[in-house]
């Protein structure tokens, strides 16, 4: 098969992710010299009345393109997601606190192992045991024999590119790793105790964990913990009890203002369903690829799928890369490809992944066979 060499490269990886290009143009426009101050904006204080303007929007325009309620404190705290499997389990289980973390996944999984360490969990899979393609049973929470603190779960496993789309109807706060679907889709924010999200993929850069965590949480027992795992100290200190990662929230304050401007939720959610449904549309029609997901949980923004052969399925991301098509690899964890199709993914990357996909199919299909 002929190599294509495109003037465009798109950008799959799962995150650190594609960046939208007006909002990179603006960064590296202002990469010297940020608000005429003479310094990058990674070079000033995090106590400058910029950068506390700079914190003070960024807070303001999430709060807008979500609709967090004001009983809500939008914190951006440091580690990443990973961080944060810790710091809910020690901002809520103090006093013998429990949980109950629902499993999809690989991420769900990895969450409720973290938390274990700390506090009394348990464990419930939310996969159907008996369907042929990966399938979310939603559970029923309203005979859950103990009192829990929360409920824990991730609407969006970005490993397997399974989503629950459904709301989780539950007595208890509900806590969820929206790190891969945060702002991809509308959000009921009032249904929510806490929602996590970490910064590489919609967001903007690796380097912050955004929380949105309801007032009332704040007042559970806590375990002993690190002061910058604290919630409560987060929201006395305005998210700067530590220094802040100052870029990475400069990116994600410029994302907010693309995403307002693009019209908002409404108008990003009809664009990642038009994404989504064109390539899941191209892959149920295919002779060569495949997806393993039942068709009502499939993700819309990490849409996996495979040949059914390891080698074919390199070859595959190998030739795509070099025809401008990078980060189609899935995950060590999981092999096959996966095409993550976050906000910054515009539908002509779509477009050129089904062409090469086509093309690809017309050339190697008969490997598979």
């Amino acid at each position: 098969m002929e190599n294509k060499q495109q003037n465009t490269t798109y950008n799959f990886t799962a995150g650190p992710a594609m960046l939208p290009v007006e909002v990179m143009q603006q960064a590296q426009k202002e990469f010297l010299n940020w608000q005429s101050e003479g310094a990058s904006v990674m070079e000033i204080s995090h106590r400058s009345k910029g950068f506390i303007s700079l914190m003070q929007l960024a807070r303001h325009n999430i709060r807008q393109l979500l609709d967090i309620p004001n009983n809500y404190h939008v914190l951006f705290m440091q580690g990443g997601a990973r961080a944060q499997f810790a710091a809910i389990a020690h901002n809520f289980l103090g006093d013998n606190g429990k949980a109950l973390y629902l499993t999809s996944g690989y991420w769900s999984e990895m969450a409720a192992k973290e938390a274990a360490q700390f506090g009394d969990v348990k464990t419930r899979s939310i996969l159907d045991e008996h369907s042929s393609n990966k399938k979310i049973i939603m559970p029923d929470l309203s005979q859950e024999a103990q009192d829990l603190r929360y409920v824990h779960y991730c609407p969006n496993e970005t490993l397997d590119g399974l989503a629950l789309f459904e709301n989780i109807e539950s007595p208890y706060p509900l806590c969820a790793d929206m790190t891969s679907c945060i702002l991809s889709r509308h959000t009921p924010i009032n249904r929510y105790g806490l929602i996590y999200a970490s910064s590489q993929k919609n967001i903007g850069a690796a380097g912050f964990c955004l929380v949105i965590v309801r007032e009332d949480l704040l007042s559970l027992p806590r375990l002993p913990m690190a002061s910058v795992l604290d919630y409560r100290l987060a929201v006395e200190y305005e998210s700067m009890y530590s220094t802040p990662c100052t870029y990475s929230l400069y990116l994600a304050s410029l994302i907010f203002e693309w995403l307002l401007d693009k019209g908002g939720l409404d108008a990003v959610q009809d664009i990642n369903h038009k994404k989504a449904d064109k390539l899941y549309q191209f892959i149920d029609a295919s002779p060569l690829f495949h997806n393993t997901i039942a068709t009502e949980n499939r993700s819309h923004t990490n849409v996996t799928f495979t040949t059914g052969d390891a080698k074919q399925d390199e070859r595959f991301y190998i030739n795509a890369a070099h025809s401008g098509l990078i980060g189609l690899q899935g995950h060590k964890m999981q092999g096959g490809l996966r095409a993550s199709l976050y906000n910054a993914m515009p539908e002509a990357g779509v477009d050129a992944l089904i062409q090469f996909m086509q093309e690809f199919t017309e050339t190697y299909q008969s490997v598979s066979n």
